[in-house]
């Protein structure tokens, strides 16, 4: 075949390919929506995705934000009749581990991938980068008049030669915008485009020098050390209240900053911890970047873009933080593990402590948990080696504990009308004339638990709900605290008519204060309670109040058990100290230890010889022998040797399942057939269905099935089919699945 031929063939195969369409490439995406799978879209020629990237797809008739994902595509499609990306966003994909960290949770919870997904990416505002900021900078020269107000501002630009906002050089030089335009408009300063200021500085991890020594030294230096040598480990600080935990896991943090690495540490209460943030920042001269609810949107999504592009390397945030897109997370901080506050009970139903843990093994980096009471699932790891325990049982400096005693109610009771016992008055006089603080602690909000009426007996119940109406005599209301309904405190019985005869039954911290108001006039009382008007500022305000020494009896709810330090706080009075122990929950005992645990240990922090009262109708109770005489590992013995028999977690498995309905007949039946349709597998049993014991919420009927197998069992696996099995969920019946479930209401 000669050369023209050649061509010729050459120019006809050309075209035939050029006729020729491309291959339509196919990627599966993962969006916020309740499905078990990802969709199948079609990548428009000349756009770049990969898996992670975050792009913008059509579902049905609106856009939302979808996660390109991992796998395979059903090769039934025909990708001509799919539709296509709409767009990509200018930020950097989810990581291999992020991606696999969501499918493990999504088949850990048997939650849609997507749900999870969606905690893990944010409003467009925040993928997209944010704009560059006006500035100015100033040219030289002089204007043609010469003010005070303008020296000033010409006098600071020539000092310092950096560049300025508008708004910042006005302020700095104490003057108004109007004098800043009139100098532009002279020529004396030029617009510029400067890069946004950073969310928070960057931490400096040698800012000052760890203040620690002795046992806490060498606790900081075992976790030093873990860190040093790479991959994945999970520590336990376990320490009693005071110890300097604190500052211990500032030097891993310090550790991990220096190589490189980003850090996120999850608190249970961080939007009401400012003492925190203020540690933080006097020990690496920046504050963490916060994420919590109560961050305004705009911040959110600053924080959210600069942890994804490695901007932001330290984040203090709440339960939620877990699933921010890190660029190089090296370490997690777990503190105060032990607290119910990690738990999400809506959407997805995960535990952030065990998906903290998780997280690290995925990414192959250390994980520490901290406690001065840490859950039995934990001391179980660590005394098993699973977990290195590191323990601190004294307090920093020295300090002593506080001197522990109970007061039995029955031979001690208080004053008729009154909840406080005669001792625990005096002991509260006592600490008034030293000048210290009280601290009354009662976990039961409002004024009191029950109104009834005293000629005919009506109760107060929530129309919508099975629970008793809330009386919150400082905001003359009754509200239910289920579901939020509330209406203003009747003067008369709804029931019989009666006036002047409605009875409020039991104490709330309103009634306390009351109470602490007829025997100390002249105190200065507060009263801290999550319902209390003015959110999440007031409350920072109303602590930093306490911290300095402004305030001298507090009364308060567990949100005072939540770490803060307290410099004057010498007495701690438990109200009702067998309030916890009155219910069905197998982690009652645990719990309520917990908790009176690290409410008396608000006391005495810095060295002030200290006393705690606990009041009890139950003073040889297990619990309180345990608190009184400082023997938690007593008290862990016996806890864990309980749950071991039992096979309860962390030696057996539970899974919750909760059958709702807008009509009780609906709710039973579906859950009766839900029971008939388990399979029949050893070592798993199905307990009920039974009425849930809140057995109306938001005028939804609640049936519980509780599901309990051995440790080795594949509890998921065994839902999948029941469920799969079981009748199909019509009308308004739905399912709430809860894998190790901390609630049992």
């Amino acid at each position: 075949m000669g050369k023209d031929s050649s061509d010729m063939m050459g120019s006809l195969f050309g075209d035939a390919l050029a006729a020729t369409p491309a291959a339509v490439r196919v990627v599966p995406v993962l969006v916020p929506l309740p499905v078990p799978v990802a969709y199948s879209y079609a990548v428009p020629d000349g756009m770049h995705v990969e898996p992670g990237s975050v792009v913008q797809v059509p579902v049905g008739p609106r856009q939302v934000i979808g996660v390109v994902w991992d796998g395979e595509n059903d090769e039934r499609l025909d990708p001509k009749k799919l539709r296509p990306i709409t767009l990509t966003f200018d930020c950097p994909p989810l990581s291999k581990d992020m991606r696999d960290f969501v499918d493990w949770v999504s088949a850990y919870t048997l939650s849609p991938p997507g749900l999870v997904a969606r905690m893990a990416i944010r409003a467009p505002a925040a993928l997209d980068p944010e704009p560059m900021v006006e500035g100015l900078r100033y040219l030289g020269g002089e204007p043609d008049r010469l003010t005070p107000a303008r020296t000033r501002v010409l006098d600071l630009a020539r000092e310092q030669d950096v560049p300025w906002t508008r708004s910042g050089l006005a302020h700095a030089a104490g003057v108004s915008l109007s004098v800043i335009d009139g100098l532009i408009k002279q020529g004396m300063f030029d617009t510029i485009f400067l890069a946004p200021p950073p969310v928070v500085a960057p931490p400096e991890p040698d800012y000052i020098a760890p203040r620690i020594e002795g046992p806490q030294k060498e606790a900081a230096q075992e976790i030093v050390a873990s860190i040093r040598e790479g991959g994945f480990a999970a520590s336990l600080i376990d320490g009693v209240t005071g110890s300097g935990k604190t500052e211990v896991y500032f030097e891993a943090i310090a550790e991990t900053l220096r190589r490189g690495k980003q850090v996120m540490i999850l608190l249970p209460e961080i939007a009401l911890t400012p003492a925190f943030l203020e540690r933080f920042e006097q020990r690496f001269g920046a504050k963490p970047a916060e994420w919590h609810s109560d961050l305004s949107p705009r911040m959110r999504e600053k924080v959210w873009r600069g942890v994804v592009t490695g901007e932001v390397r330290v984040v203090a945030g709440a339960r939620s933080a877990l699933f921010l897109p890190f660029e190089e997370l090296g370490l997690i901080i777990v503190d105060e593990e032990h607290d119910p506050a990690y738990k999400q009970e809506e959407r997805v139903f995960y535990n952030a402590r065990d998906m903290a843990v998780v997280r690290a093994r995925i990414g192959n980096f250390p994980v520490v948990l901290v406690s001065a009471t840490p859950s039995v699932e934990s001391q179980v790891n660590g005394l098993s080696g699973r977990y290195n325990l590191v323990q601190l049982p004294t307090r920093f400096g020295d300090a002593a504990l506080p001197d522990l005693h109970l007061i039995d109610m029955r031979r001690h009771p208080p004053e008729r009308g009154g909840f406080l016992s005669p001792l625990l008055v005096r002991a509260m006089k006592r600490t008034l004339e030293k000048k210290e603080q009280s601290l009354l602690f009662l976990n039961r909000r409002g004024y009191a638990p029950l109104t009834l009426c005293r000629v005919c007996g009506h109760r107060f119940q929530c129309p919508q709900c099975s629970s008793w109406l809330v009386e919150h005599r400082f905001r003359s209301q009754i509200q239910c605290h289920q579901c939020g309904y509330s209406e203003r405190t009747p003067e008369a019985c709804p029931e019989c008519g009666t006036l002047d005869h409605l009875v409020a039954c039991g104490p709330g911290v309103e009634r306390i204060a009351e109470e602490v108001e007829k025997h100390f006039p002249d105190a200065r009382t507060i009263v801290m309670s999550s319902d209390i008007l003015g959110g999440v500022k007031r409350m920072r305000l109303e602590l930093e109040a306490i911290a300095k020494g402004d305030v001298d009896i507090v009364i308060g709810t567990q949100l005072v058990a939540k770490g803060h330090n307290f410099p004057l706080m010498t007495l701690v009075g438990i109200v009702d100290a067998d309030l916890g122990l009155a219910n069905g929950d197998p982690r009652a005992a645990e719990r309520t230890f917990q908790l009176l645990s690290q409410v008396t240990g608000r006391a005495g922090r810095t060295g002030l010889k200290s006393h705690g009262l606990i009041q009890t109708f139950q003073p040889m109770h297990p619990v309180m022998q345990a608190i009184v005489s400082g023997d938690s590992t007593a008290f862990y013995e016996r806890e864990i040797s309980e749950r071991e028999k039992a096979l309860l977690p962390p030696f057996g498995r539970l899974a919750s399942l909760i059958v709702s309905a807008d009509t009780r007949v609906d709710a039973e039946t579906h859950a009766r057939g839900l029971r008939a349709a388990a399979p029949q597998v050893s070592g798993i049993s199905v307990l009920g269905p039974a009425e849930a014991p809140i057995a109306l919420v938001r005028g939804r009927y609640r049936f519980r099935l509780l599901v309990h197998g051995r440790r080795n069992s594949d509890m998921q696996a065994f839902l999948k089919t029941m469920i799969g099995q079981g009748p199909k969920v019509r009308g308004t019946v739905q399912i709430q699945l809860d894998i190790d479930p901390q609630s049992f209401l």
